[in-house]
Formats: C-alpha cells, sequence, structure tokens
C-alpha cells in the first residue's frame, strides 16, 4: 500500500488504536473487535515483545488490511533497526514516541508511513522537514485541544495526531482544532474486557469511540 493510501484511511477514520498489552494470544480476536466497531487503523506497541509476531498474524488473519479497507502498524519504534524490522514483517506505517531521524530516514528509503513523536513547535518542523508523514504531538494531555490550533495557524500544512489522555469525550475537540487523526489507547482498549474476551462488549466501546469522532 502506498504512503498516500494509508494516510488517507487514517484520516478518513481518525482513530488509531493503540494496543499496548503485556499478554497478546487474543490479538486477532481483539482486532476483529476494533475493526467491527469502525475503527481502521491499529497500532501495535513495542513495549511488548512478541508484538511483531502478533501484527504478523492479525494482518495474515483479517482481510480488511489485503483489501486495503484498514492499516496495521508498529509503534513505540525507537531506532532505524526496530523500523527496519517493523516493516520487513508488513508495518504499514511506524510510530515514535520521539524524534530519530536515522528511523525517519529508513522509513522513507522503504516507503512506509512514519509518525514521529515532537512536543514543541520546533521539535514538530524538525521531524516534518525531516520527512515524517505526519508528526504524533505526544503528550497531548499536557496542553490540550487547542495548542493544535496555536501550532497548525503559521504551520498549516503539518499534519498532527495528538495522543496521550484521549478519551471519547475530547477527541473531537482535537479534530475540530486541527489533527489529522487521533492515537488512543487505554481509554478505548479496555484491559478488563480484553482479560474477560468480550469482544461484543469491546466493539461497542470502539463504536462509541467512532461515532464520537464524528
Amino acid at each position: 500500500m502506498q504512503i498516500d493510501q494509508v494516510l488517507e484511511i487514517i484520516h478518513a477514520h481518525p482513530i488509531i488504536a493503540i494496543v499496548r498489552l503485556n499478554d497478546l494470544s487474543r490479538a486477532i480476536d481483539l482486532s476483529r473487535a476494533l475493526l467491527d466497531g469502525g475503527v481502521r487503523a491499529l497500532e501495535f506497541t513495542l513495549s511488548n515483545p512478541d508484538v511483531i509476531k502478533a501484527m504478523t498474524e492479525v494482518k495474515t488473519a483479517l482481510p480488511e488490511f489485503d483489501r486495503g479497507d484498514a492499516v496495521i502498524g508498529i509503534g513505540t519504534v525507537l531506532n532505524a533497526d526496530q523500523a527496519r524490522a517493523s516493516i520487513e514483517a508488513g508495518a504499514q506505517f511506524i510510530v515514535a514516541p520521539t524524534t530519530n531521524l536515522q528511523t525517519i530516514e529508513v522509513c522513507k528509503r522503504l516507503h512506509v508511513v512514519v509518525m514521529p513523536g515532537a512536543f514543541t513547535p520546533t521539535e514538530i518542523l524538525t521531524a516534518w522537514e525531516a520527512g515524517a508523514s505526519a508528526v504524533k504531538v505526544f503528550p497531548a494531555r499536557s496542553m490540550g485541544p487547542s495548542y493544535l490550533k496555536d501550532v497548525r495557524e503559521p504551520l498549516p500544512f503539518l499534519r498532527l495526531i495528538p495522543t496521550g489522555g484521549l478519551d471519547r469525550t475530547n477527541l473531537k475537540d482535537y479534530l475540530e482544532n486541527g489533527a489529522f487523526a487521533v492515537g488512543v489507547g487505554g481509554k478505548l482498549i479496555d484491559k478488563q474486557l480484553v482479560c474477560a474476551c468480550d469482544w461484543a462488549a469491546l466493539a461497542d466501546r470502539a463504536r462509541e469511540f467512532t461515532q464520537a469522532a464524528g
């Protein structure tokens, strides 16, 4: 899938579900529930050593990714080697908590969407000029939705993806203030529902989030 196609899916369905779990043995069921609830971008984080294997299994098992109806990627990528390994395993986008120029370069060379993390206008613009497809504004909870509008007024070309502290009560505010998409983790992927394998309830929760996004 081309970079523009991945970005188009993310922008059209602007919730990136951040899967940060200790146990990924039910990753396929979890992903199926999120897709059933309308979420079309799944980010599995490298905080779990089994994450690349889990992402590969999910991508193989669920036809939405091959059809181009949804995208799947790897997050918490800290360096170029991790980015390369993730892409070789099939990641369609890479997300990082910080801006690592070598990581951006690898993703550019392999033609894969990369979303490095940044916070200040200087950091955000540095990431963008280095070749970021979009910039993860992290931690978003520290400044609120109006910060995005303030940053984009002089820099309207930026694609910003706030992450950290977002839930269904405030995600629309971020989108209305100029967010390209939003990253949502634990508020969406309730660990109790996952432990209980209550996939219907998780799908309902995902549906509530997608409806809140408008």
